[in-house]
């Protein structure tokens, strides 16, 4: 996943938290190795002068038109969900209803399938500007719940997939243990269970992928799948957690813990929060959760597209910030794979809850969209030396980013994936206009396979 001794000169770029013309960036094994603006470079060291960049005049570089931002991070995703597009909307239902759906699909993998089907999915990823995936993987077994000789065969598809594609993972293994606050799983919940905690333990300590573009993570499904003791038994470096999505799953936890959510993860510890930890969706919180979550530095996950598609509500995005919280966004259950229309979900959802505008400026937004640390991979989202070498290269005279300035606003409020010219991740180009109808013809095939005809 490394490119040596690489020269571009990015027409616009957002480097420094601002836009700059004329940006000249050299990489060697996968890492700029310089990062040069016209009229405010950067030197080798990241500080600011005013010097123009020279190169001899035989190493042209290449010059890619356009407004390039650094590589996008999709915090959270459940790859086989992406099979469900377009066909859980053709009768109204619940969430519920749409987990059958879901279910139903999850019990037709195997690793041979999902990692074709993972691999469209993040062939995709790579042509809207991911190059970062946070997996939140908890399909691990064989539909009667008996491991597969390798018990981590389809965590190993999984980061198969990603090199394929040409982006990183961070594989997030997920304990799933309980159909909801003790009782048993059942159904296709047995292929995500390994019976308990201690088990789950061992077999993602024995997960022996050695490769630059993963990282091996943990990650408990909910309060509703794990409880505090079972979470007690585990000491997590890196960990995420589905939190409050549904009103029912903060009822419910109430009712058994008498306490919210939120409050369960404050009172195990174990790092369930803090700086190392992801909440994901943070979608119905008391004024306590949200302190706690900033006061903790907790990192709060938002996924609006898929928050919207299944009718969940609107997040207190801007609150949490405020308190401390960083925000990241994923994609989810892949109803849009589109990180643009997640950034700028953050602000429109604000502005339909509280009826004001102008609560997330462009970069701050940018900003969300292109953090790679929770998910294990500090030395990327920047375009600056010494960072892994992501480059994403948008039009900006398409019909939707033509004459709306080729700067932040225009990646964050007028783009869209298909506005996605050129991809680098670790310093290879991963996806180049063209690429389209290849990836919608392996997505096909590959989800057609798992729907009877």
């Amino acid at each position: 996943m490394t490119g040596v001794g690489t020269a571009y000169l990015l027409e616009r770029a957002w480097v420094d938290r601002a836009v700059h013309d004329d940006v000249l960036v050299e990489i060697e094994d996968g890492r700029f190795t310089k990062v040069s603006p016209r009229n405010s470079r950067l030197d080798d060291k990241g500080s600011s002068s005013q010097q123009e960049f020279q190169r001899p005049a035989d190493e042209t570089p290449t010059r890619l038109p356009g407004l390039t931002v650094p590589g996008l991070a999709n915090c959270h995703s459940h790859a086989f969900h992406r099979a469900l597009r377009g066909r859980t909307q053709r009768e109204r239902g619940t969430f519920w209803t749409w987990r059958e759906q879901m279910y139903a699909v999850a019990g037709r993998l195997d690793p041979d399938s999902y990692l074709r089907l993972a691999t469209a999915v993040y062939r995709e990823m790579a042509a809207a500007g991911i190059t970062t995936v946070g997996e939140f993987h908890y399909l691990h077994h064989q539909p009667d719940g008996t491991p597969y000789d390798d018990p981590n065969a389809m965590g190993h598809a999984l980061a198969e997939a990603a090199a394929t594609a040409g982006i990183r993972i961070s594989l997030l293994d997920t304990a799933y243990l309980s159909s909801g606050f003790g009782r048993p799983v059942e159904g296709v919940q047995l292929r995500y269970s390994d019976g308990d905690i201690d088990t789950w333990a061992d077999r993602l300590g024995s997960f022996d992928e050695q490769a630059d573009h993963v990282y091996v993570g943990g990650a408990f499904h909910s309060v509703r799948a794990v409880s505090p003791d079972q979470m007690k038994r585990y000491a997590a470096a890196t960990i995420h957690v589905h939190l409050s999505e549904q009103r029912a799953e903060n009822e419910e936890c109430l009712a058994v813990y008498g306490r919210t959510p939120t409050q369960v993860l404050a009172d195990v510890g174990q790092n369930l929060l803090g700086p190392r930890a992801t909440v994901v969706h943070a979608t119905h919180l008391t004024d306590d959760d949200i302190r706690i979550l900033g006061e903790t530095g907790t990192h709060s996950c938002f996924c609006p597209t898929t928050e919207r598609d299944l009718g969940d509500g609107i997040g207190p995005s801007r609150r949490l910030h405020e308190a401390g919280s960083p925000i990241t966004l994923g994609s989810d259950s892949h109803a849009v794979i589109d990180l643009f229309e997640e950034m700028r979900a953050l602000e429109l959802d604000e502005r339909l809850a509280t009826e004001q505008r102008g609560h997330w400026t462009a970069a701050e937004l940018l900003a969300t969209a292109t953090a790679h640390g929770s998910l294990g991979f500090e030395d990327a989202g920047a375009i600056a030396v010494g960072q892994r070498a992501d480059l994403v290269t948008l039009a900006t005279s398409s019909t939707r980013t033509g004459g709306t300035g080729a700067d932040e606003n225009t990646a964050v409020f007028a783009a869209t994936s298909a506005d996605v010219t050129q991809v680098l991740c670790d310093g290879r180009v991963v996806f180049t206009r063209g690429d389209e109808v290849e990836i919608g013809r392996q997505l096909g095939d590959a989800i057609g396979a798992l729907w009877p005809s």
